[in-house]
């Protein structure tokens, strides 16, 4: 049995369904087979993972300088040539051109994938997947990557010199290990954008309409998969504000040897309903010769810090836990990552001088996970366990416990929680001050002072300053996680600083992990700012509220439909308008906002035993209210948020509009265990036109292409 898991050849999914296992992640006897739980080493070593502790082959701590990300090509796209500039399906052959609706040319299809011929692309096909609003936002750039198991970086490229790297020399090629003295992953462990390390990183400025091409190289055989994860992809561009056939649907996924074309306009919210004229630089994006191309939309919605991952269907944990997540930065006229342009409307963020925008010099982005690995060095993880799986080994930006070095100046980190289930608290060894200027995508309204951050949900993204000229050449501060687990469901506890520095706590990602080294001073002078205004929300009290929903997150989830695609019997659920917590099933559609309408949601944390880091795809809200009060909202959430952390048995009142595009998208906890073990549900803008339908198909995936069939089932408040 254990066997059959391990190579694909079922799923945890198959255990449930054949009564073979529990909700609670417990392989059931059956003939002497032996019990299988995530609890099943908890007792001989006291870690939170469910599995025999990492060996660090000796490795030390803080001995290896952290690497940058890897800045993504970007390359010019040329209508009407026929072919990219270019985009290489295969090593020296050009691609096709993108198109509006999604390129249904033949190829073969491998035996082990039922074999015949299928579409090269995997998006759905047809007028209701195709891209929306092409003729307005043509592309303008390409981004190509694949997805393929791990393998050496030649061609490693940070954005900054080595001087502005902790002197890691990009010329040398980077090994697919967390640490020079850990074992390289096999291609099977670990699955990333490329096959290659360091994350990479995506760099888009606003109305530079982006073609994301992403082809999947990963084996065709599922059973080729080191033990966890599928070889059916789909990409989810998070928050990002564009149709949903470009959100990374999980119900849109696609096959080995085939690509997907992801197009992402990168448009402010409303651009065809506010600022018509284009007459406000603020809502703006920053060109080559310093200057600002004014855009209609409303630059209150400006956006800065994304990330991009997998959003496979009951997959989500363990093919982002593999390595598939990357971040995106989005440069603008206000937050245009250039701090020496002074023109009234760049806030002149730490970042740099040498480019009219997306200076990487002192803007740093962090991708904080917890891994686990197995005695030989491999990425490792219990699917089984459903609460949440934790890892016992903190990496930044994949790799183990590393050092940066910084100038004594100020510096922005874009900080990403891209764990499976566990929480983050952040605060300075020496508990000095921390400036928060934005939370998930959006810069706050104005900037908060902090010693100690808020606990940090499965998702959310804080962006910090942290000013280093209080601290003279030769010293050290750390970073330092005070949040302490005991298993996937919640932090157990918020420690002191003090204790989580000593050593004593029995979670083994507690405590200093990232080191900061200040080795000089700066060339020449900060004069990077933070302002006491950054960008105000949007006023939406002049908007009537077209309809109010609740949604009530926990256990005990009925499944109501029985597609085998597109359903999944979990023991997490979501139910809606007061009715029945259902599991997830991409087919049924939940709710459906009018398109151009604004409405309230109330989202609720229905037990008390867990926390549940809520995620809403497409459009950013504002939260109103947590546990029925204003006043209960912090300084830090009161700006535009994405994900919304329930704390158990507490609820979140927010507000949102439904503007521009359409199309389905979801809504799901993002402890992504919980998600997998059926914490999602669907919901859609239908109405907005075009080609689309009411309600709108359910596409299903093939490798011989994708076919619709209508909805598994329809909630009674779904269309109001």
């Amino acid at each position: 049995m254990a066997t059959a898991i391990t190579r694909g050849e079922v799923t945890r999914r198959d255990f449930i369904k054949w009564g073979l296992a529990t909700s609670g992640g417990l392989l059931v006897p059956v003939h002497g087979l032996s019990p299988f739980t995530s609890s099943a080493y908890a007792g001989v070593f006291d870690i939170p993972s469910g599995l025999p502790p990492s060996p660090l082959f000796g490795v030390q701590p803080f001995t290896q300088a952290m690497p940058r990300f890897d800045v993504l090509p970007r390359k010019a796209y040329v209508p009407g040539t026929g072919v990219m500039d270019p985009i290489p399906a295969f090593p020296g052959t050009p691609g096709p051109d993108p198109t509006e609706q999604a390129n249904t040319t033949q190829q073969p299809v491998a035996e082990v994938l039922g074999g015949g011929t299928g579409p090269i692309e995997g998006r759905p096909p047809g007028p209701i997947w195709a891209h929306q609003r092409w003729g307005e936002f043509p592309p303008k750039v390409v981004v190509e990557v694949t997805q393929e198991g791990a393998k050496p970086n030649a061609v490693y490229n940070p954005g900054v010199p080595s001087t502005l790297n902790s002197g890691i020399d990009p010329a040398q090629a980077l090994r697919p290990a967390f640490h020079p003295g850990l074992p390289d992953q096999g291609p099977l462990a670990l699955w990333t954008f490329n096959g290659t390390l360091p994350p990479k990183l995506m760099i888009g400025r606003y109305h530079e309409h982006i073609l994301f091409r992403h082809h999947n190289r990963l084996p065709e055989d599922p059973t080729q998969n080191g033990g966890f994860g599928i070889h059916t992809i789909s990409t989810h561009e998070h928050n990002g504000h564009h149709g949903a056939e470009n959100d990374g649907f999980t119900g849109a996924y696609f096959f080995p040897q085939q690509f997907y074309d992801y197009h992402y306009p990168i448009c402010h919210g409303g651009y065809f309903s506010a600022n018509p004229d284009a007459n406000d630089p603020r809502c703006g994006s920053p060109n080559d010769a310093g200057g600002i191309d004014n855009l209609q939309g409303d630059y209150h919605e400006t956006m800065s810090t994304h990330w991009f991952h997998d959003h496979m269907f009951s997959f989500t944990s363990q093919n982002v836990y593999k390595g598939i997540a990357g971040m995106f930065n989005l440069y603008s006229s206000v937050d245009r990552g250039n701090e020496e342009i002074n023109d009234g409307v760049n806030l002149r963020l730490p970042s740099g001088t040498a480019n009219s925008y997306g200076n990487l010099d002192y803007d740093v982005n962090l991708m904080l996970a917890d891994k686990a690995w197995d005695g030989e060095g491999q990425l490792a993880m219990d699917i089984f366990d459903f609460d949440g799986f934790l890892g016992d080994v903190m990496t930044v930006n994949l790799v183990y416990k590393p050092y940066f070095e910084v100038e004594r100046r100020k510096y922005r980190f874009r900080i990403l929680n891209a764990a499976v289930a566990r929480f983050f608290k952040l605060a300075l060894s020496d508990a000095s001050p921390m400036i928060q200027i934005a939370n998930d995508g959006n810069l706050l309204p104005s900037p908060v002072v902090l010693s100690t951050l808020d606990e940090m949900g499965i998702a959310e993204r804080y962006d910090i300053v942290i000013d280093f000229a209080r601290y003279p050449v030769g010293a050290k501060v750390w970073m330092v996680n005070l949040a302490e687990h005991e298993n996937g469901r919640r932090p157990v506890q918020d420690l002191s600083l003090r204790e989580a520095m000593s050593g004593n706590s029995s979670d083994p990602c507690v405590g200093r992990f990232l080191e900061f080294r200040i080795v000089r001073d700066p060339a020449r002078p900060d004069i990077s700012q933070v302002p006491d205004v950054l960008v105000p929300n949007p006023d939406l009290s002049h908007i009537p509220v077209a309809a109010e929903r609740t949604f009530e997150f926990g256990r005990g989830a009925i499944q109501t439909t029985s597609d085998p695609i597109s359903s999944f019997f979990g023991h997490w659920g979501v139910g809606t308008d007061r009715g029945d917590k259902l599991a997830a099933d991409f087919g049924r559609i939940s709710a459906a906002p009018r398109f151009g309408t604004r409405e309230i949601w109330t989202l609720k944390n229905g037990g008390a035993g867990w926390d549940h880091p809520i995620h809403i795809h497409f459009e950013e809200g504002q939260i109103l209210a947590r546990d029925g009060r204003p006043d209960n909202v912090p300084a830090w959430e009161r700006g535009r948020k994405d994900v919304y952390r329930l704390h158990p048995g507490s609820s979140v009142t927010l507000t949102m509009q439904f503007r521009d595009f359409g199309g389905m998208f979801m809504e799901h906890c993002h402890n992504t265990t919980h998600e997998d073990n059926a914490m999602l549900l669907r919901w859609e803008i239908d109405n907005a036109g075009g080609a689309f339908l009411r309600p709108l198909p359910t596409p299903i995936p093939t490798p011989q292409g994708v076919r619709f069939v209508d909805p598994t089932e329809i909630l009674p408040t779904a269309f109001r």
